[in-house]
């Protein structure tokens, strides 16, 4: 079962590192056809398991190298009933690719995890609907029914914690939290944002945090920023503000285009990796608690590297 889920070590002040945008890689760089940008869709044959385990192979030898922590999601931002039913996927079709994906993260932890280098496995959870358009919304109730399938199906597999992503609706992350507390696994919530700094739906980041600490007894673990790049929310992170000191990980998208210009984008804007990185350590230098830090989308090994590159000094200078 699992190895880190009574003592997650991210919750130090050790640097973890993430992914990059896995679906934005598979397609970009891999040639992989996904279906509704469905990652999980390649754990059905052994060459696309392969070309997984290829990806995050290459984070764990760059975490390594570098002696840093690895926090790696397993492939299921998708798997949920909604995203399942237009693939063609049974529900319990889906709660094994949960299993089989997170047993994938085992096998590569086995193999690969140093004592420098500990590895975390996120069971990850995606918004029912689009993570950048705020579609059907649901109760915290019908959130939590709707969820509790895929978040106790990680509880019943290797995976260390679980991880809801690009969430966009307050009712739908308190259902989940409420979910990740039936199921006793722990819970890490990522908004995502506009370039204005608030949620699709408007909701400033402050509130939506507060909100949800409010109403789960504060259950997240702690909360994270992804999908938008650092000058979309960086002016509303001020330091000091209680709700921005459970901020503690942030996967930056490559392009410091809008969701809905991202959407229309002919073609992968992969920005500035220097840069990326560069923006990172300023947000380190203003937010020190900050020691999980990746990519999203557009995102790729050369911007995780640029990005331990240029904040590994920072975590340096704290010894």
């Amino acid at each position: 079962m699992s190895k880190y889920r009574n003592q997650l070590p991210q919750l130090g002040n050790d640097f973890f590192l993430t992914e990059g945008g896995m679906e934005t890689s598979l397609v970009f760089h891999e040639g992989q056809d996904l279906p509704h940008f469905a990652a999980f869709t390649l754990m059905k044959t052994s060459e696309g398991r392969d070309v997984l385990r290829k990806y995050f192979v290459s984070y764990v030898e760059l975490a390594k190298r570098l002696s840093m922590g690895l926090i790696l999601d397993c492939t299921t931002w998708r798997c949920n009933p909604d995203w399942g039913d237009q693939l063609g996927y049974e529900p319990d079709e889906l709660l094994e690719v949960n299993r089989e994906s997170a047993q994938m993260l085992e096998e590569i932890r086995v193999q690969h995890e140093t004592e420098t280098s500990p590895i975390i496995i996120s069971g990850c959870i995606g918004p029912r609907g689009d993570g950048y358009v705020p579609g059907q919304t649901m109760s915290a109730q019908q959130a939590e029914d709707y969820h509790f399938p895929q978040i106790e199906s990680f509880a019943n597999s290797n995976a260390d914690m679980v991880s809801a992503i690009t969430m966009n609706d307050v009712e739908e992350v308190i259902g989940i939290s409420n979910a990740a507390r039936q199921a006793k696994i722990p819970l890490v919530v990522s908004f995502t944002v506009e370039t204005n700094g608030n949620l699709p739906t408007n909701q400033t980041l402050e509130s939506a945090v507060e909100q949800v600490d409010e109403a789960t007894s504060a259950y997240p673990i702690y909360y994270m920023i992804n999908c938008a790049h650092p000058s979309h929310f960086q002016s509303v992170l001020t330091t000091g503000e209680e709700w921005v000191s459970r901020l503690r990980g942030l996967r930056a998208n490559a392009s410091r285009m809008s969701h809905a210009e991202l959407d229309n984008a002919p073609e992968l804007d992969c920005g500035d990796p220097r840069e990326l990185g560069c923006e990172f350590a300023e947000l380190k230098r203003k937010l020190p608690h900050l020691n999980v830090l990746g990519g999203c989308c557009g995102t790729d090994l050369r911007h995780i590297e640029q990005i331990a590159t240029a904040c590994n000094p920072l975590f340096l200078d704290e010894t």
